[in-house]
């Protein structure tokens, strides 16, 4: 059974509480709730269109040291310690996704704007499924996907290496008011926890894979993408359902193509029909004409 693909440049135009105001430079501009925040672009090869004022209206500025992610904030006034944002799901009836934001002490907030468009995604497939389906985040962060997958009706199993973590997207249950929603929350391995989910016969009808590109487990486990991907893959192939209804896959900071992922996730899918979408996901500038592209990905449904 053949399955088509579409190569797709998506984007996440329903955004109110974030948005990107300008880039270049090495930088972007961007407003998260009510602060606006610099963080290093690396592919911001252009240059900036804002005026110098408006950068310098910015509440904070991420400095990199020469780490992955490592570097600290510069603050210019004081800002919350924590703060609330929200997303506006597309469902037919329920809450808002919403979650809380933090300057980390790298440059990451707990939350992918871009990734917003993947959320979608899952609950689009997941309403269109007409039953209540078993979900498989794995590298799940603060829960945003779970989050999705439980509002739009799916029982959901939420794994991810970091305690800290785990216990925010718990914070972002309750705060989205979905604590009477079926989740379990897994501090583990990913790769190990599904070799197990394998050997215990479990199916999963949804799998969202957003890896990074390198990582370790609570227990000292190395993840590395290029060699770890295909052990895992291999077994979320045998985790999945007879019927499925979704996978996601998700590459941040790699270099990979769209292509290659549709090609991979093809192999998963095997021969289960449905259709293929790959390409990038990116988020638009204020300005209505610049793209920046964020991450790749290849996601299937039935």
């Amino acid at each position: 059974m053949h399955t088509s693909t579409a190569i797709s440049i998506v984007e996440s135009p329903r955004w109110q509480d974030y948005e990107l105001v300008d880039s270049g430079d090495g930088l972007k501009l961007e407003r998260f709730g009510p602060y606006l925040l610099v963080r290093p672009e690396a592919q911001a090869t252009w240059s900036t269109r804002q005026p110098r004022v408006e950068w310098d209206r910015a509440n904070a500025t991420f400095l990199p040291t020469g780490e992955e992610s490592g570097g600290h904030w510069d603050s210019r006034t004081r800002i919350s310690s924590k703060w609330a944002m929200s997303y506006p799901l597309v469902l037919g009836k329920g809450p808002a996704l919403r979650f809380w934001i933090m300057t980390t002490p790298g440059r990451h907030l707990g939350v992918f704007p871009e990734a917003a468009a993947q959320w979608d995604f899952i609950v689009d497939a997941i309403q269109a499924a007409h039953k209540e389906p078993k979900v498989l985040n794995l590298f799940g962060y603060t829960g945003l996907a779970s989050l999705a997958s439980a509002a739009a009706g799916a029982s959901v199993t939420h794994v991810d290496a970091s305690k800290k973590a785990v216990n925010w997207a718990r914070e972002n249950q309750a705060l989205s008011e979905l604590a009477d929603r079926p989740i379990r929350w897994i501090v583990d391995d990913a790769l190990k926890f599904a070799q197990r989910e394998v050997r215990r016969g479990a199916h999963y009808d949804g799998i969202v894979i957003d890896p990074p590109k390198f990582g370790r487990g609570p227990k000292g486990e190395v993840w590395e993408v290029y060699k770890s991907l295909p052990r895992l893959l291999q077994a979320c192939r045998q985790l999945l359902s007879p019927r499925p209804v979704f996978i996601v896959l998700t590459l941040y900071a790699v270099r990979a193509s769209a292509i290659h992922l549709a090609q991979t996730l093809q192999e998963l899918a095997g021969e289960l029909g449905g259709s293929m979408e790959c390409g990038e996901l990116a988020t638009r500038e204020r300005s209505g004409d610049r793209l920046i592209s964020q991450a790749v990905f290849a996601r299937w449904r039935s």
